[in-house]
């Protein structure tokens, strides 16, 4: 229970929490110091010094007592420093509040001193003016502050004090230039995890050196990986296009039959297979990443497809632009709503822009997708021909394969669902800004 509430407070961020590390152990010592300063040094010796300077008030107070002559307590009172003034009217103790050893100095006096009326350490500046009562009647006695607490004992804490937010800072500074690779690590991680590449090199400690090494290892891997099957998907899908433009060929010269029309039906149903292959093989990872808006983006996807296929554009919330591919996300809208089209008999476009993310959403009136299923049905090759209606035909299983390559290609992710209005499903590209 205590953990998970600490954990609210506690930063988030590495630096926050490196910095709160160096922080708590520097600032408990001072504190430590600080008290042990105060309570075992600082009122000890404030209190011995005060009870000599008592013993020696006491002695002028008997003087006083036992000798009428002023010159004789004069005699007794000069070398020790105390002068005496008749009194005038003093209400109670007196100290400023920045006087940290006024309290001990006052307790001590006051146990010392049984006719003590009220101690003054504020009215005349570098003494304690003491109000006692004595046979003559009330007299001040002022004494050296000096002689009572020792001087300046906040220069000890405020030394140490400056010394120990310096080498904080210092160290902070120093602390913040050793996140700095590892920001930048963070950053370019991110930034190919939405599919821009931008420069990198390992800075910084032996350790984040070797990170950024590994990473960017990893990052010509995948980069190679990547190539290598849009190469190969695309030679093949390439030479399969010349057996079937020869097919095609030979079925226009021969005669009109149901067998010819059944013919010419699967070489079609071929070219759309080879077609998607080659979409899928490119995965539009070759465009740049422009600065788009997401509501202009759905209101052309809609704008064309409307003229032949019955969609309607939906709410349009939040506003703000962000770094987006505007081929890919139109191919990628445009394959939700040809989806949504084929299942059921209407779509719908929405987006929804918020401060964490920009969501576009296409639901439609069909079926539905069985929730068990939504998972298998972003998968390559997977048709999910027994959940919808097999009369309007199928694809070969790529739409949202490739759909979810572009929402990944944006760091985003693809989340299928039910739609409540429509009562069909609902596809959603999640893309965080």
């Amino acid at each position: 229970m205590i953990g998970r509430r600490l954990k609210v407070w506690m930063p988030h961020s590495l630096y926050g929490r490196a910095a709160l590390i160096l922080m708590v152990p520097v600032m408990t010592i001072l504190l430590v110091v600080t008290v042990v300063f105060f309570q075992r040094l600082y009122e000890d010796v404030t209190r011995q010094m005060t009870e000599a300077v008592v013993q020696q008030v006491q002695l002028v107070l008997d003087r006083i007592e036992g000798a009428g002559d002023a010159a004789d307590v004069l005699e007794v009172a000069a070398p020790l420093g105390i002068e005496l003034s008749a009194a005038t009217a003093l209400d109670g103790d007196r100290r400023d509040w920045i006087d940290l050893s006024g309290r001990t100095v006052i307790a001590v006096l006051r146990e010392a001193l049984p006719g003590l009326v009220a101690v003054d350490l504020s009215g005349r500046n570098g003494f304690a003016r003491l109000l006692v009562e004595t046979s003559s009647g009330p007299t001040f006695l002022d004494v050296p502050r000096a002689r009572l607490s020792a001087r300046n004992p906040h220069q000890f804490l405020v030394l140490i004090g400056i010394t120990a937010v310096l080498m904080l800072v210092i160290a902070l500074v120093y602390l913040r230039n050793q996140m700095r690779p590892i920001r930048r690590l963070a950053l370019a991680a991110e930034a190919f995890g939405k599919g821009r590449v931008v420069p990198y090199r390992p800075t910084g400690a032996s350790e984040v050196r070797m990170a950024g090494a590994s990473f960017l290892d990893m990052r010509d891997r995948i980069e190679k990986q990547m190539e290598q099957r849009t190469l190969m998907l695309s030679g093949v899908s390439h030479d399969l296009k010349t057996p079937l433009t020869r097919m095609k060929l030979s079925l226009s010269l021969m005669d009109d039959s149901e067998d010819t029309r059944d013919m010419r039906r699967d070489v079609e149903d071929m070219e759309q297979m080879v077609e998607a292959f080659l979409a899928f093989a490119r995965g539009d990872a070759g465009e740049a990443p422009v600065r788009s808006d997401p509501h202009d983006l759905a209101r052309d996807v809609v704008e064309r497809m409307d003229q032949t296929q019955p969609v309607q554009l939906g709410a349009l919330t939040g506003q703000g632009t962000a770094m987006l591919r505007p081929f890919a996300l139109r191919r990628a809208i445009e394959n939700l709503v040809t989806n949504a089209i084929r299942y059921g008999n209407e779509a719908r476009v929405s987006v929804d822009v918020s401060a964490q993310s920009i969501n576009f959403i296409v639901e439609d009136s069909g079926p539905g997708i069985p929730p068990e299923k939504r998972e298998t049905v972003m998968k390559p090759f997977s048709r999910l021909d027994e959940a919808r209606n097999q009369n309007v035909g199928s694809g070969v299983g790529l739409g949202l394969t490739i759909v979810s390559d572009i929402a990944k290609q944006h760091g985003g992710v693809l989340v299928v669902g039910q739609s409540r209005d429509l009562g069909g499903a609902r596809v959603e590209i999640a893309i965080p800004r």
